[in-house]
């Protein structure tokens, strides 16, 4: 694996050695015997804001024996036009690798080809691969190792974002169950489906037949970042998917909530309900930096 760019490129056995990894590094957290990425430099290049993604790839670079050097695109040349394949030919002669968070995929495919470092996409408007693997991380965390395998796993509100989309390429590889649930402008494209050829995925505009003996709800922001025009509209649609305590009460026994973060209480999930579930919410929010931290150590072997 050179680099880490989307959840659709990836196989089930790399997604299982990256979690296996991650439970290991979490278990070492503070005393690493080894140091991967010693000697290091890792440039953060942001264009979207960033609370999670930001901290927990800059302790995780540290933690390895890297330096991390955090470059917003306000701060650089590619906010000022710089093609992003100059940016990548000029980078790549000068630190070790990258980690992108930014609007378009191509961006991160572009800078990969160019700059010919390893390179992972912290989050693009098509997929968020990181997140995903944190969330698979809490699965394995809660229930078992492997215990994803068996389950139905629903997620809530606007199914066909980054969240989603990464959520039915990991279903995809991994053969759970997953209900996806959400008004039918914000279902996931025909050709999307196509593409997929996944017959473990499930659409429905109906969110208790989505929730109904789910293990895993979950839900994310009905406005991501770049949509805000369309606020107003977009809540009067998925108010009916919002998590509350009624929606969860089909869910399975022992069920869990999660949310990739940060949450809009009183939109897509009650005060109520995230409380009730921040245990697991925040441990996901952690998980974050081991699950990149496998992503990184397996980068820095290739």
């Amino acid at each position: 694996m050179k680099n880490l760019l989307s959840i659709e490129e990836l196989t089930a056995a790399q997604m299982q050695e990256l979690l296996a990894l991650g439970h290991r590094l979490k278990a070492e957290r503070g005393h690493h015997a080894e140091q991967p990425l010693a000697g290091q430099t890792w440039a953060l290049i942001f264009s979207k804001s960033s609370t999670r993604t930001r901290v927990s790839f800059e302790v995780g670079i540290s933690e390895l024996g890297g330096r991390p050097m955090f470059l917003s695109t306000r701060d650089i040349q590619l906010g000022r036009g710089e093609p992003i394949k100059d940016t990548a030919r000029v980078l790549g002669r000068m630190i070790h690798g990258a980690v992108i968070r930014t609007f378009d995929q191509q961006d991160v495919v572009d800078f990969a080809a160019y700059s010919g470092i390893p390179t992972i996409n912290a989050l693009t408007d098509l997929e968020h691969p990181c997140q995903i693997m944190a969330d698979l991380l809490t699965i394995e965390e809660q229930y078992g190792v492997g215990s994803w395998k068996d389950m139905k796993i629903a997620f809530l509100g606007d199914v066909d974002n980054n969240m989603g989309r990464s959520w039915m390429w990991a279903a995809k590889h991994l053969g759970f169950t997953l209900a996806l649930a959400g008004p039918q402008q914000a279902m996931p494209s025909a050709a999307t489906l196509a593409a997929l050829d996944c017959p473990n995925i499930i659409c429905t505009t109906d969110a208790a037949e989505a929730v109904r003996d789910c293990m895993v709800i979950n839900t994310d922001t009905w406005i991501s970042m770049g949509q805000e025009a369309e606020k107003g509209t977009k809540e009067q649609a998925f108010f009916p998917y919002q998590v509350n305590r009624e929606l969860l009460s089909v869910a399975a026994p022992g069920h869990v909530v999660m949310h990739c973060l940060p949450a809009y209480r009183g939109y897509e999930i009650t005060d109520e309900v995230l409380e009730g579930n921040a245990a697991t919410i925040f441990r996901e929010a952690e998980n974050r930096l081991h699950a990149q931290k496998a992503i990184l150590y397996t980068l820095a072997q290739h």
